[in-house]
């Protein structure tokens, strides 16, 4: 039997063991070879760690605490891209929106709580999985688990990546035009000095050595919040606030387009994309551990996500903009809010932006780490200090590029988020579950597992659709390096 057919955890701890010993029976080569390499490209044994490519033993070093992990998850999640949450709510109306946001809620965590069972079970019997990759890979075989998931995630770590230097270079401008309004910067060199600072902040060694950021990181996410919800209240009972509408607008398949591209852009929000990584990073035995860092990350995105979606909502309704600091300051308009709150929730933004695109590059520093540093030398020698510079260096140098030569990333971001947080966070954990723990047909939970499944596979693919219609919608208004 191979391992992807394995009943029970028990015969996957004897599939386990029998790589253990060097040994296997099974001639596939999806998920079998003779080499050391390949016997350790799905799964790390908890006892030979040093066994670990320079990549997975670096940047992946299992030190953390649970509460590390809360802030890593938190980080992950609760980013600026909530600030798009009220013009999710423009495409679904209140009720809906609300009811959207309170299922994506559900699901994701109970996705997150299964998949950590997984992960859990795989390290009760002797083995962890470090890697996303690793654990498709694992299941699904090498063809249809690990390339495809390895590709998908690295799309979307780079795609983040993008958009948080971009969506921080606004932010700076956003600041600069408060106090020089007819300032000669354009946008593209706020987004080369955020480029800049990030590219001294990534050459922190390792996704632990980033705890303290993300401690912070999640601090600012909770102050640029607050500062929305207040912006919005204030404009909401002001003498400037603009007439609203709260109706879904448009003709009937307008308004489906609508619908999906909203159910997408709060998937979106919910998404991590590298939780088996972020998992990584605890210190053994990691039993429990993830739980009670959901339970932290999701305290801050119920209190986020819900009252930043809204408060924005209520104050500009179905002309929330997908970013809803627009609203709060019109480009060339005179800004709704007093200018100190302006500044204060740009500068929070900015400092969040900041850790979650290191957290985000994480796996992507792994993959090159991994090939060009040398696991004999320590992480912090000559060996490997000066290839983590060079290929740090390049890595947010592109970003940075991309990031100003396309100014309008977000919507290609919207296609890139639907393929692949999708997939990653809201089939696999449901599939992989049932893999692993084969509940009895006969049970709701095999039943829930997969009618989620199909559920966001569809939700998933007319949030592509939806994302290609608006791109060819606004492909006239888009030019390279704009400002």
């Amino acid at each position: 039997m191979s391992k992807g057919e394995a009943d029970t955890p028990n015969q996957h701890k004897i599939s386990m063991a029998v790589h253990q010993n060097g040994t296997s029976t099974d001639n596939n080569d999806d998920h079998a070879s003779s080499s050391t390499d390949n016997k350790n490209l799905y799964m790390t044994s908890a006892s030979n760690v040093d066994r670990l490519n320079a990549g997975a033993k670096f940047v992946l070093e299992s030190k953390g605490n649970w509460w590390h992990a809360g802030y890593h998850l938190s980080v992950s999640m609760a980013g600026p891209t909530l600030l798009s949450l009220p013009f999710a709510l423009d495409g679904l109306g209140w009720v809906p929106g609300f009811l959207a946001l309170t299922i994506a809620t559900a699901v994701s965590f109970y996705a997150y709580t299964l998949i950590s069972k997984v992960l859990e079970q795989a390290e009760l019997e002797g083995h962890r999985f470090l890697r996303f990759r690793d654990v498709a890979g694992y299941f699904l075989g090498r063809r249809w688990g690990y390339y495809p998931i390895g590709a998908i995630q690295i799309a979307m770590c780079i795609a983040a990546a993008v958009i948080c230097v971009l969506l921080g270079g606004e932010s700076m401008q956003i600041i600069y035009q408060i106090y020089k309004p007819n300032g000669s910067m354009q946008l593209y060199e706020f987004i080369i000095i955020f480029g800049i600072l990030m590219l001294l902040l990534s050459q922190l060694p390792s996704f632990h050595s980033l705890r303290h950021i993300n401690l912070a990181s999640l601090v600012f996410c909770l102050g640029f919040s607050l500062c929305v919800v207040g912006g919005s209240i204030y404009v909401g009972h002001s003498k400037q606030a603009p007439a609203k509408s709260y109706s879904v607008e448009g003709s009937s398949v307008s308004k489906m387009f609508t619908i999906f591209n909203s159910l997408a852009i709060i998937i979106l929000n919910f998404g991590i994309g590298i939780f088996p990584e972020i998992q990584a990073t605890l210190a053994p035995p990691v039993s429990g551990k993830m739980f009670k860092g959901l339970l932290i990350c999701y305290a801050v995105v119920i209190s986020t996500f819900f009252s930043v979606a809204g408060a924005g909502y209520w104050a500009f309704g179905n002309a929330s903009a997908g970013n809803i600091l627009t609203n709060l300051a019109p480009s060339g308009g005179v800004a709704l809010i007093p200018n100190w709150l302006l500044f204060l929730a740009n500068m929070f933004v900015i400092g969040d932006l900041f850790a979650v695109a290191l957290v985000y590059s994480q796996p992507t520093f792994e993959i090159f780490e991994g090939r060009l540093s040398s696991v004999k030398s320590g992480k912090l020698s000559m060996r490997n200090v000066l290839p983590r510079f060079i290929i740090r260096s390049l890595y947010v140098s592109f970003a940075t590029l991309i990031a100003a030569a396309f100014p309008f990333f977000g919507d290609i971001n919207a296609i890139i988020g639907a393929f692949a947080l999708t997939p990653l966070d809201f089939i696999l954990p449901f599939l992989l579950y049932n893999v692993t723990f084969k509940p009895s047909i006969w049970t709701i939970k095999f039943w829930l597992n997969y009618v989620i499944i199909v559920v966001f596979t569809i939700v998933g693919l007319m949030g592509c659709v939806s994302a290609v219609r608006q791109i060819v919608l606004d492909v006239s208004s888009y030019k390279l390096f704009a400002n």
